[in-house]
């Protein structure tokens, strides 16, 4: 009487442990691909307004709506497996670059239980900072993702 009981619980366990390792793992899919994206918008978004002419010839100016395309870009073209409704937001703020992906994760067990969650929102998130050649930033720290860095 007790030994199905007990193979019951092993099952239920068992599925509470994949479905979770699923959203671990997607999540973690989710943080690379953001620090993939923040690394391209940092070193790809430098305005060449900025760096050529002005009053400081060699100043290093990230272009924000250049850097959210990138990003994006970059998001789409990694194509993380298992999520979906994948947003991408981008803030840059002096020398950094913050990109944070949501998206949703479905549960594979968790379905056949009646009441429990179908699946997870997750997020990753990764900030870059653009750097001179000699490895000093570029610029002055300021606030990135919501907090001050």
């Amino acid at each position: 009487m007790l030994v199905p009981a007990a193979v019951l619980v092993l099952f239920v366990l068992g599925a509470i442990a994949v479905d979770f390792s699923i959203a671990f793992l997607a999540q973690r899919e989710l943080s690379a691909a953001a620090a993939a994206a923040a690394n391209d918008a940092a070193g790809a978004s430098v305005s060449d307004d900025a760096f050529y002419s002005g009053r400081e010839p060699g100043r290093i100016v990230l272009d924000a709506a250049h850097a959210g395309a990138i990003a994006d870009a970059a998001v789409a073209a990694r194509r993380v497996q298992g999520v979906h409704d994948v947003s991408t937001n981008t803030d840059v703020a002096a020398d950094r670059v913050c990109v944070t992906i949501t998206g949703q994760v479905d549960y594979i067990f968790a379905k056949a239980i009646p009441g429990a969650a179908r699946g997870r929102t997750i997020t990753g998130q990764a900030v870059a900072t653009a750097v001179r050649n000699d490895g000093s930033p570029a610029g002055v720290a300021g606030a990135v993702c919501g907090r001050q860095r």
